[in-house]
């Protein structure tokens, strides 16, 4: 039960290491490209970028990125390599899913294998994989040169060409092979008919006779590594990792969950020796690392060691008080009978929704590492684990830098560095310093404005829908289970993590489905600007506050000075983050996963 989780957490820090060191070189500029590539890349260099010219490039590019995703969505039905005949997806569910993955969210309001052929599986979703995920490591590149008070933040143009050319594509290359090896299908082939086993398994046809299974597939050894290692976590299939197509066998499951830990991982220890502060990256690395242990613990701990409460016996009756204005005093009496436990053996713990073929810790460890990665790929149903196990990767996303995704998940750290930096200097009554820059009003306004638009974007939209028939009509289970899914929904779409709790009726599917989800267009417009909204303001402040920061003078290292790579930093640095996740969310938890936890059992009644 513990080698597998130990297992993927400690192999992709041992590689990080070394690729940690590669990444600052490749973002330096200081390597010798083939002639051909360092061609291409002096044709892309534009001149230098202060950090208003490269934020502005960096939205148009994700402008014309929607506009070429929108396009090929659209043209579906007339595209090659659709011989089901596939036609478009609905327009609302185009614009969310077109934002979704241009912003590296991927949250699918879809079923991959049922609505997209694979030409748009190849034409769109890859291109997005590797160029959503560039566009976060480029912002953590520019915000470092930004730190350094170098003369210019880079070129932005320049930077997509070194992540996607000199990192990504490699990696993916290698990952691909390897996926092959373990059986992963690669072919143009859409899908296959075959004879089932046990005849007339999917019924018969008009003449009597048996139909035939059809198995879609495709080219899934190319579109499997970039969608994990970009963090990307959209699935060609409806069941994502859970499909033996895109997770074959226990070591490809090692692998796919390690490959998405990996760049998040080196980008920590790339930023201290960009800034030649390695120490201070390892108290980073520390503090996220011990988030993450604990995240992992708690869903193991309360999901795989805990059985399913709703197949366990409960004594009765139970009496509850709900408040009420037609009660005298005030208070209505609800009394719930016995239930009687179902003949299931739980020993092994809550296996409801799980894929067992990779072990029982195996769900509940993945459900915690992609959202603290903001990857969303999926190898169990989130809505399916324990009520209380459901609160880890909730606080994943609340926070939003445990690792996180590519470059944007030490980006949202840093919001939570610069603030407590701030409250501590306030305390002991010294101006707050960072990096040797002394952190004023501007910067600090910036670093809230980043912060607080994150639960701002979740909880607005989550009162909304829980409020109106928009969500009830939507949620599948009643009380604060369906709350639950409710606010996951918005987490996942603001921390741009695309992992969802399932069960919300929010799929239209294809344009012409006569039987849509009946409150699917509102939760497409409704996401896809939450989406907008939790990727590029994170990004922008922190560009402009690093860029502030980066023009004021180096002020000498004195005995006042607060040092950033001592153990007491560290707490600080993880006080901070636990605090401010705690003040923010506190009440949703309360509202949901702890009430659904607390009862009436089993769910919330």
């Amino acid at each position: 039960m513990w080698l597998l989780p130990i297992t993927i957490i400690v192999l992709p820090i041992l590689l990080a290491i070394p690729l940690s060191g590669f990444m600052a070189r490749i973002m330096d500029g200081h390597y010798r490209p083939w002639p051909v590539f360092g061609w291409f890349e002096k044709r892309l260099d534009s001149g230098p970028q202060n950090w208003k010219q490269y934020t502005v490039t960096l939205l148009v590019f994700n402008t014309i990125l929607y506009l070429f995703g929108y396009l090929v969505l659209s043209l579906q039905p007339w595209m090659p390599l659709n011989p089901r005949g596939l036609g478009m997806l609905a327009p609302s569910t185009i614009f969310n899913t077109v934002i979704s993955f241009a912003t590296n969210t991927d949250i699918q309001h879809y079923s991959g294998d049922q609505a997209f052929s694979n030409f748009s599986q190849i034409f769109f979703c890859l291109p997005m994989f590797f160029l959503s995920a560039a566009i976060g490591l480029c912002a953590l590149a520019a915000i470092i040169r930004a730190f350094r008070s170098d003369e210019h933040l880079g070129n932005f143009f320049v930077d997509m060409w070194r992540v996607v050319v000199y990192l990504f594509l490699p990696a993916a290359f290698a990952l691909s092979i390897v996926f092959l090896i373990q059986g992963m299908p690669m072919t143009f082939q859409s899908s296959y008919q075959v004879n089932t086993l046990e005849p007339a398994a999917m019924g018969t046809d008009s003449n009597n006779q048996p139909k035939q299974q059809t198995i879609v597939t495709g080219p899934l050894a190319a579109f499997v590594p970039m969608k994990m290692l970009g963090t990307n976590g959209g699935g060609f299939f409806g069941m994502n990792s859970a499909h033996p197509f895109e997770n074959p066998t226990a070591g490809s499951n090692i692998f796919t969950t390690s490959s998405f830990m990996l760049f998040p991982m080196a980008l920590v220890l790339m930023y201290g020796r960009m800034l030649s502060r390695r120490r201070h990256a390892n108290v980073i690395f520390a503090v996220m690392l011990t988030l993450l242990v604990g995240t992992v613990l708690w869903a193991i701990y309360f999901d795989t060691l805990k059985p399913n409460p709703g197949l366990t016996a409960h004594p009765g009756p139970q009496n509850f008080e709900i408040a009420s204005a037609t009660a005298p005093g005030g208070k209505r009496v609800i009394t719930l009978p016995a239930v009687a436990g179902l003949p299931v053996d739980q020993h092994l713990g809550n296996l409801e929704g799980k894929e067992l073929r990779f072990g029982t810790s195996a769900g509940s460890t993945f459900a915690a590492l992609t959202v603290d990665f903001t990857c969303g790929a999926i190898i169990c149903e989130h809505d399916s684990l324990n009520p209380i196990a459901g609160l880890s990767p909730m606080f994943g996303m609340w926070v939003n830098c445990i690792f996180g995704g590519k470059g944007v998940g030490m980006v949202n750290l840093l919001l939570f560095l610069i603030v407590g930096i701030f409250v501590v200097g306030q305390m002991v009554g010294r101006t707050p310093e960072y990096l040797g820059k002394k952190i004023g009003p501007r910067e600090v306004k910036l670093a809230l404005i980043a912060l607080l638009v994150h639960p701002l974007v979740i909880l607005m939209p989550t009162g909304l829908f829980a409020a109106t028939g928009w969500g009830m009509k939507a949620e599948s289970n009643p009380g604060p289970h369906g709350f639950s899914q409710i606010v996951y929904q918005f987490s996942s779409d603001s921390a741009n993590n695309g992992s969802a709790f399932d069960g919300l009726g929010v799929s239209y599917g294809l344009n012409n489905n006569p039987n849509p989800a009946p409150e699917a267009v509102p939760w497409d417009i409704a996401a896809g600007f939450v989406i907008m909204f939790g990727r590029f303001l994170p990004i922008i402040a922190p560009i402009a506050m690093a860029g502030f920061l980066g023009m004021k003078k180096s002020t000498p290292f004195g005995l006042g000075t607060l040092r950033d790579d001592t153990f007491t930093f560290g707490c600080l640095l993880f006080g901070t983050i636990v605090i401010v996740g705690a003040l923010l969310f506190l009440p949703v938890a309360a509202l949901g996963p702890v009430a659904d936890h607390l009862g009436p059992i089993p769910f919330g009644g």
